[in-house]
């Protein structure tokens, strides 16, 4: 029997791989990634400063441990160039293998804004856990620390500028802060997470941030970044609204876009991201995506409504219902409204967007206890279908997941 291929290993290739070995111990099962196939939770990278966390230290098991662990072939460092659907056979590095199964589990890219400037291409990133290594591996020769496990914060602080104010931009910076760097945060938007929270919530997330220490360009891009008289002075940035600011590192979270490569050459239908149906299968018979790579059909709203949700809970309901499905029990998606945990500690969010079908029609509504800020949205039937709230803990968290698809009481 052919095996069962996943392609990735990053999170959503090991939680289905690890939901897959619950249901069958037996069917054969590969993963190939063009990494090296360690195990690390994605969403750590952007709260390891802080931490004091070496990239090595964000790797729990290797990928010969997760071989032993899942009883599969685990092809690291091994990249698929092509995938042929209709004689479900993948060509890769290591040679052609066929599947009887085939999953996507291939992750985002980067997005890389067309900046000017000389140092344009000094611009980093963070989208996997190498990129972290070489960030930090930056962060501490600016810093004059010594690279290995007991380093400890510098007093010299490393000045960062981060593009983008959305959910990792924020968690990075108030990481970055909370190790004692310089931080300084540049959006287009008026006010920081601008995307994800309501005015009330971001308007105290930039209060908490500033109050932090960190500084916020808002309302405007970076144009260009150049080198100061190309030495150790550091770079400069022009923003677009005419000002300029040094720093020494820039880092770019201006968010990701699924990685289509491998899809669009395949001739799956791809939107935003690779399309699936509410069982997780591709356009293609006997191939599925889950993870940041999907595009999710939603559970109403019709055509077109469907959603891009780099969360991890929409991962982990996607694994075991395809799990189950690729084991004979075909298995719908179970996209449960789940909180978008924003990991800044200066003010910790919890927020769950209402479908976007119903933003037009309904309202938010605002609430303050004290320091912490509730904001509810209601549909055109009074129905709540959202909430947000800062600062978040569990008790109340689980009390506004309660309340969600309830008529709101006069």
């Amino acid at each position: 029997m052919n095996p069962i291929i996943i392609i990735g290993a990053g999170l959503a290739g090991y939680t289905l791989a690890r939901e897959l070995r619950k249901l069958d111990k037996a069917v054969p099962l590969m993963i190939v990634t063009a990494d090296d196939g360690g195990f690390y939770s994605k969403p750590m990278l952007s709260n390891a400063f802080a931490q004091n966390k070496q990239a090595a230290q964000l790797v729990s098991q290797t990928a010969e441990q997760m071989a032993a662990q899942i009883d599969a072939q685990v092809l690291a460092n091994t990249r698929v160039n092509a995938i042929d659907t209709a004689a479900k056979v993948i060509d890769t590095t290591a040679g052609r293998f066929d599947y009887e199964q085939l999953v996507l589990a291939v992750g985002a890219q980067a997005i890389r804004l067309p900046l000017a400037g000389d140092a344009a291409h000094e611009v980093l990133s963070v989208n996997h856990v190498s990129d972290y290594a070489v960030f930090r591996q930056q962060v501490t020769a600016i810093s004059g620390l010594v690279s290995d496990s007991n380093d400890k914060p510098s007093a010299q602080h490393v000045r960062v500028a981060i593009l983008g104010a959305g959910l990792i931009g924020c968690e990075f910076a108030d990481d970055l802060r909370g190790a004692g760097h310089a931080v300084t945060l540049i959006d287009p938007n008026p006010l920081p997470l601008a995307a994800l929270a309501t005015p009330a919530l971001s308007a105290g997330l930039q209060t908490a941030l500033e109050a932090r220490g960190i500084a916020l360009r808002l309302g405007t891009t970076a144009a260009r970044i150049d080198r100061i008289d190309h030495d150790m002075e550091g770079l400069q940035l022009t923003l677009a609204d005419g000002s300029a600011l040094r720093a020494d590192i820039v880092l770019s979270a201006v968010g990701l876009r699924p990685d289509l490569t491998l899809a669009k050459a395949a001739q799956l239908t791809t939107g935003r991201g690779i399309v699936i149906d509410a069982t997780g299968r591709t356009s293609a018979p006997h191939v599925y995506a889950l993870g940041d790579c999907a595009e999710y059909a939603a559970e109403e709203g019709g055509l077109g409504n469907t959603r891009i949700l780099p969360y991890i809970a929409p991962l982990m309901a996607a694994a075991r219902a395809i799990a189950r499905t690729l084991t004979g029990q075909l298995t719908t998606i179970d996209l449960k409204p789940s909180p978008v945990l924003v990991k800044t500690p200066s003010y910790p969010l919890a927020l769950v967007p209402p479908p976007q079908h119903t933003v037009a029609a309904g309202r938010w509504e605002h609430e303050q206890e004290g320091p912490r800020t509730i904001s509810r949205f209601y549909d055109a039937q009074g129905v709540m279908q959202g909430f947000g709230v800062a600062p978040q803990e569990s008790v109340v968290r689980q009390g506004l997941l309660a309340q969600l698809g309830k008529v709101a009481v006069a």
